[in-house]
């Protein structure tokens, strides 16, 4: 049985390591998991209490549309409720969006280092992706816009970009989305929009009142610590909803994933809680990358990714082995680097004494 030509050469998503299979890997009695950007705090202990009060509705299929989810999200954003789409994770919506406009003979504009995902949903639908460098690790907004033509029909942006940690200013997001030709969807997947403490980053969900072409996609597998039970929402115009819903799946978000999110929505205050520990927790590690005179991109999410100069592999081989899992940039488009996700103040602190470990072992 052979597969369609097209998908052929996609690699296959590969997740960081779990904790378990490294535990007996390496016979570890403990060990960190930094390589996924996940929450260390986990999630509002709101969301616990909401789901024990659900133990008697696993028999029931899920709300299709997510309508209680929705109110709850619309009213934090100031909303229409007509302009969200959830899904199975943000990464479902990137799966709809490719399967709703993108063909055979289409084009796909994306920077060339970003969240493998997009191109993985070009090259399914059996679109081209059009690539376009990063500068300096940042979105070439310029270059993205003078790679548009029309065979375009859709432009992704990350905000802040996975795996770099830079972010697309609100200025230059701005003066893009005004010269974007209308027949162009604009993706602005914001999965670590809620991290960001700098005050040039977009108000995306005001724009998307002035740009009928522009979807903005969230997560709540991020900060509200819901990895596990993937949902995710976007934000656009009714129409483009109304498109996305035509080919996603009825039941695609489960009931407890729905009744979380919901509940974690409410207590902004556990969010505010990590944003600021996790901004502590950048600066510890920026501190000493700084010390050591190492080069990193500029973090503005949950995660850092730094020049190790030496293979990031075996960095992250050399720090597997001592129960740390990281993510090496080999595997995503930036060789010689590490990309370490934000951890609480101890497990920082394990992370830069494992690592101090490998300078020393390299004489760095």
């Amino acid at each position: 049985m052979e597969p369609k030509k097209n998908i052929r050469e996609i690699p296959v998503y590969q997740p960081g390591k779990p904790i378990d299979e490294v535990k007996n890997e390496y016979g570890l009695d403990q060990v960190i998991k930094l390589a996924s950007n996940e929450n260390p705090f986990g999630c509002s202990p709101r969301v616990w209490e909401a789901l024990m009060q659900e133990r008697g509705s696993m028999q029931y299929y899920p709300e299709g549309g997510a309508s209680q989810l929705s109110k709850a999200v619309a009213d934090h954003l100031e909303v229409d409720e007509r302009r969200l789409i959830f899904g199975n994770g943000s990464d479902e919506i990137i799966q709809l969006i490719s399967r709703a406009y993108l063909g055979a003979g289409d084009e796909s504009v994306l920077a060339d280092v970003t969240f493998s995902r997009y191109e993985a949903g070009i090259l399914i639908e059996g679109a081209t992706p059009v690539k376009v460098p990063l500068i300096n690790g940042t979105h070439d907004l310029d270059g993205l816009a003078a790679a548009i033509t029309d065979k375009t029909r859709v432009v992704w942006i990350c905000n802040p970009n996975n795996p770099t940690g830079t972010i697309v200013k609100k200025e230059e997001l701005e003066y893009f989305l005004d010269h974007i030709p209308e027949h162009v969807l604009v993706v602005l997947d914001e999965a670590y929009a809620e991290y960001v403490t700098d005050t040039e980053y977009p108000d995306s969900i005001s724009l998307v009142d002035y740009h009928p072409q522009l979807i903005v996609l969230r997560t709540f597998s991020k900060i509200y610590g819901l990895a596990s039970l993937r949902i995710g929402y976007g934000v656009t115009h009714p129409d483009i909803v109304q498109d996305l819903n035509r080919v996603r799946e009825p039941f695609n978000t489960n009931h407890f994933a729905q009744v979380a999110a919901k509940a974690a929505l409410q207590d902004q205050s556990f969010i505010a809680y990590c944003r600021n520990q996790n901004k502590l927790g950048r600066k510890q590690i920026m501190q000493h990358l700084d010390e050591w005179n190492i080069s990193y991109y500029p973090a503005h999410g949950n995660f850092i990714l730094f020049n190790t100069s030496f293979s990031g592999d075996e960095v992250f081989q050399f720090l597997l082995k001592r129960g740390i899992i990281t993510r090496s940039g080999d595997k995503l488009g930036c060789p010689n680097h590490l990309r370490v996700t934000i951890g609480t103040k101890e497990q920082n602190e394990a992370f830069l004494t494992a690592y101090a470990a490998f300078r020393e072992e390299k004489g760095s």
